[in-house]
C-alpha cells in the first residue's frame, strides 16, 4: 500500500514537471518576445544549446556556422541575440545604456570581490579602469619598458605574458620562464577561463564545484608566419631593414615605423584573436524607463542579452574578402574607405568604456616579442608537425588547414605551433651578452 502510494506520487511530480517544462516550452516558442528571430530550435527555449558548444570548446565556431545559416541576428538562447555586423558591435559596446549581462556575476569568487573583468556596475567598473589605466598609459609603458625588455630576452611564450602581468600589477616576478615555483598558476588561469565560459553560457553549472590571451596572441604569431613563408619572408626583412642592432628595439618612433610589422599582428589577431566569444550586454536597469534598446535598428525586448560574436565578426565577408586568408597586406591598402570599413569591424580589443585598457600594452609587448625573435632567430614549423592546424575534411569547422585551431574557454586555449629556431650569427650574440648582463 505505501509501494503503491509512493509510486502515485512519483508519478504526479512527472506529471506536473512535465506539463511545466512543455509549458515552458510551449511559450518561448510561440509567445516569447524573441519568437520571431531564427536560430537553432534547441537555443529557443533552453541555455543548454550555448552552454554544451561552450563544455565542447567551440562555441565559436557553433556561432559563426549558425551565423552562415540563419542570418547576421539569431536566438542563441531563451533571452540571447546574437548579431554579425559592424553597426551592432557599436551600438552595443559603445553604448552608454548598457552594462555588462548580469551573467558575469556568476564569474565572481567565492570571496565577492569583482574585478575589472566581471564588474557589472558601471560606476565600479569605471572606477576600477581608470585604477588600471594609470599603469596601462604609453607613459607608463615607457617607464616599464626596462622590465619588459629585460623578460622579452629570456621569454617562452606560455610563460612570458604571466612574468609581465606579474611585474606590472604586483612589482614581483614569478618568474615562471627560468623557474617552477609558480608555474601552476597557468594551470589555474585556464581552468578558471573553461568554468567562466561554461557558467555563461549554462548559468546552472555555477553550482558545481585572467593572463592567456597573450600566450594564445603570440603562440599565433608564429603560427602564421611558419606557414605562410612570403608573410615571414616581408616582415622579417622590415625588421631586419630598420634596425642595426637589438638595443634600438624598443617602443618609439622606430618600432612604430614598421608598418608591415603592425600589419602582420593586426592580421594575426583579427584571424585568431585571444577572445573568440560573445561578450553579452544587456540594457542597464537604471536605463529602462528611458525606453528601449535598440540595436542593429532591431528593439530589443526588456530582459534580453545581447552581443556581437567576435570570431565570426573578423570572418565576416563582408568587411574582410577572403576572410580565412591570412594576409597582412590587407592592413596596407591605400584605399582609406576599405580600412575604415576593416578597423571598424575589428573587435579583439571589444569597443566602448568596456573595452580592454591593456590594449596600448598589448601592441607593445606584441611588437617587441615579434621583433626581438626575428632579430635574433630564424624560425620555421618543425619537420612534420601539424599542431594547430585544421584536418582537412571535417565539417565542424576545424577542417581549414591554414587556420590556427582556437579552443573558446572564453579567452582562448591553443596547443602548438612548434617551431624551430636557429640562432642568426652576430645577432644572437648579442642576446647572451644581454642575458649575462642582467645576471
Amino acid at each position: 500500500m505505501v509501494l503503491d502510494t509512493g509510486f502515485a506520487a512519483a508519478r504526479y511530480a512527472v506529471l506536473i514537471l512535465g506539463s511545466y517544462y512543455l509549458l515552458v516550452i510551449g511559450h518561448r516558442i510561440l509567445l516569447h518576445p524573441l519568437r520571431r528571430y531564427p536560430g537553432p530550435l534547441v537555443a529557443k527555449f533552453t541555455d543548454w544549446y550555448g552552454g554544451f558548444h561552450a563544455l565542447s570548446m567551440h562555441l565559436h565556431l557553433t556561432t559563426y556556422q549558425d551565423h552562415k545559416k540563419y542570418g547576421r541576428v539569431m536566438k542563441h538562447g531563451p533571452n540571447r541575440l546574437v548579431f554579425n555586423s559592424v553597426q551592432a558591435l557599436q551600438d552595443i559596446y559603445s553604448n552608454e545604456r548598457t552594462t555588462k549581462s548580469h551573467i558575469y556575476l556568476l564569474t565572481v569568487q567565492a570571496n565577492g570581490i569583482d574585478s575589472i573583468f566581471n564588474a557589472v556596475d558601471r560606476k565600479r567598473h569605471a572606477s576600477k579602469r581608470r585604477l588600471v589605466g594609470r599603469a596601462v598609459t604609453k607613459r607608463a609603458m615607457r617607464m616599464f619598458g626596462p622590465i619588459m625588455h629585460e623578460q622579452i630576452d629570456v621569454f617562452a611564450c606560455k610563460r612570458l605574458g604571466l612574468d609581465i602581468v606579474g611585474h606590472l600589477a604586483f612589482g614581483f616576478a614569478l618568474d615562471t620562464q627560468t623557474d617552477p615555483t609558480y608555474r601552476f598558476i597557468i594551470d589555474g588561469i585556464a581552468m578558471g577561463n573553461y568554468r567562466a565560459n561554461s557558467f555563461m553560457q549554462l548559468p546552472f553549472l555555477k553550482n558545481g564545484a585572467g593572463g592567456d590571451t597573450t600566450a594564445t596572441a603570440l603562440s599565433a604569431l608564429f603560427f602564421y608566419p611558419s606557414h605562410n613563408p612570403v608573410a615571414y619572408r616581408q616582415v622579417s626583412e622590415e625588421v631586419r631593414g630598420t634596425f642595426t642592432h637589438a638595443a634600438e628595439i624598443q617602443g618609439g618612433p622606430m618600432l612604430s615605423d614598421c608598418r608591415y610589422l603592425r600589419a602582420y599582428i593586426d592580421a594575426t589577431l583579427r584571424m585568431s584573436s585571444p577572445i573568440s566569444g560573445t561578450l553579452w550586454r544587456e540594457l542597464a536597469k537604471d536605463e529602462e524607463a528611458k525606453g528601449p534598446l535598440i540595436v542593429d535598428r532591431h528593439v530589443i525586448p526588456r530582459g534580453t542579452q545581447v552581443g556581437v560574436n567576435i570570431y565570426t565578426l573578423h570572418h565576416n565577408e563582408d568587411y574582410f574578402p577572403e576572410p580565412f586568408d591570412f594576409r597582412s597586406e590587407r592592413w596596407l591598402v591605400e584605399d582609406s574607405s576599405e580600412l575604415q570599413t576593416m578597423h571598424a569591424a575589428f573587435a579583439t580589443f571589444s569597443a566602448g568604456a568596456r573595452g580592454c585598457a591593456g590594449k596600448p600594452m598589448a601592441y607593445l609587448e606584441s611588437s617587441l616579442v615579434a621583433a626581438k625573435t626575428l632579430w635574433y632567430f630564424d624560425f620555421q614549423t618543425a619537420p612534420g608537425d601539424v599542431t594547430g592546424v585544421g584536418i582537412r575534411g571535417k565539417m565542424d569547422g576545424r577542417g581549414r588547414r591554414e587556420e590556427y585551431q582556437l579552443r573558446d574557454v572564453f579567452s582562448a586555449a591553443h596547443d602548438g605551433p612548434y617551431v624551430v629556431f636557429r640562432p642568426r650569427g652576430d645577432a644572437c650574440k648579442e642576446l647572451g651578452v644581454r642575458m649575462s648582463q642582467s645576471q
